[in-house]
This record gives structure tokens, C-alpha cells and sequence, in this order.
């Protein structure tokens, strides 16, 4: 009983984040656009996409403990809380773990979920899938495939052309905006 009843309790919550909620105003510039940004993190690099299998010890040095709870623990942030669900600017996000390239901003959407949506990666082994069975639901954790931190998931209800939906987590992301974004911002 005590398990159908947690079961409930995670679909409820899950519904009422998929609510519509009034959009905020777009994040303030992230100062995590690269490696100098990172100086903690001697692993975060937009170029290099050699594979990191780094034990958790260090990933626990090298990371925000909001950051790591997420993306090592696979914690999820509160449904319209991250800085990136609503946010439409133009440019690419990264793993905001090791800065591998993921997913364009021409491929997001509006999914009213309360997390940033996308319909496609940016290429074929940016991320790699992973089932998930947690509080008795089928699910696909979406993880990064250079450095396998926890982004979110993977849900086939997003729109054409590939029907599907990465459901993320901001915190996971970091997002440069394409050059022209940056001079008009200016």
C-alpha cells in the first residue's frame, strides 16, 4: 500500500509541474562559458570529447554541490525553478559538468513542463540513454556521453520531426549564445 501510495504522491507531482506557468525574465549571462570560467574543473572543455571516467571523489571537488547532487546523484531540480526552462535565446548548451556540446537552442521547445526541452542532440553520442525504474516508473535517464552525468530524461511525447522530448535539468546546462546573440545583447 505504502508503495502505490508514493507511486500517486510521484505522478501528482509530476502533473502539477506540467502545469503552465507565466514565463520569467531570460537568465543573467552564465559566467560558466568555459574552461576559465571553470577553474575548479580541469575537465570542462567545449573541444575535447575524449570519454572521463573520473571516480566520484573527484567529481565532488571539481563541482557546485547543487551541481553534483544533480548530475553524479541524479537529483532533479524543482519543476520551474532552473534558470534555462523558459529561456529563449539562440546558441548551444553544454554539460555544465564537463562542457560537452548537446543540444541547439533551434531545437528546444516550449513544453510547459517546467524543465528545458529539447526534440534532438546536437549529434549522434552527445549523450547516452540509460533505463530508469525509479518510484515505479519506466523512464529513460539521458546522461552526457563524455563525462555520464545525470541531464535528465527522455520521454516520447515531443513534437515532429522526432517526436521526442529530453526533458532537462538547467542546472545540468551551460548555454553560450551563437555571436550574434552576444553583439545584440551588448
Amino acid at each position: 500500500m505504502r508503495s502505490f501510495a508514493i507511486q500517486v504522491f510521484v505522478m501528482l507531482t509530476a502533473l502539477s509541474a506540467c502545469l503552465a506557468s507565466p514565463k520569467s525574465s531570460p537568465p543573467k549571462p552564465d559566467n560558466a562559458m568555459n574552461n576559465a570560467s571553470h577553474p575548479n574543473n580541469p575537465y570542462y572543455s567545449r573541444t575535447d570529447t575524449t570519454r572521463l571516467d573520473l571516480p566520484d571523489s573527484v567529481w565532488k571537488q571539481v563541482l557546485s554541490p547543487e551541481l553534483y547532487a544533480v548530475a553524479r546523484h541524479g537529483e532533479t531540480e524543482r519543476a520551474f525553478t532552473g534558470k534555462y526552462w523558459n529561456y529563449e535565446g539562440l546558441g548551444t548548451y553544454y554539460c555544465a559538468a564537463c562542457g560537452n556540446e548537446l543540444f541547439r537552442s533551434d531545437a528546444k521547445f516550449a513544453s510547459t513542463c517546467g524543465w528545458p526541452s529539447f526534440f534532438e542532440t546536437v549529434r549522434p553520442g552527445s549523450v547516452i540513454y540509460r533505463p530508469d525504474n525509479a518510484f515505479g516508473m519506466a523512464r529513460t535517464e539521458v546522461l552526457c556521453g563524455r563525462c555520464g552525468a545525470h541531464l535528465g530524461h527522455l520521454f516520447d511525447d515531443g513534437p515532429p520531426p522526432t517526436g521526442k522530448r529530453f526533458c532537462m535539468n538547467s542546472i545540468s546546462l551551460d548555454f553560450e549564445p551563437d555571436k550574434h546573440e552576444k553583439a545584440t545583447a551588448q
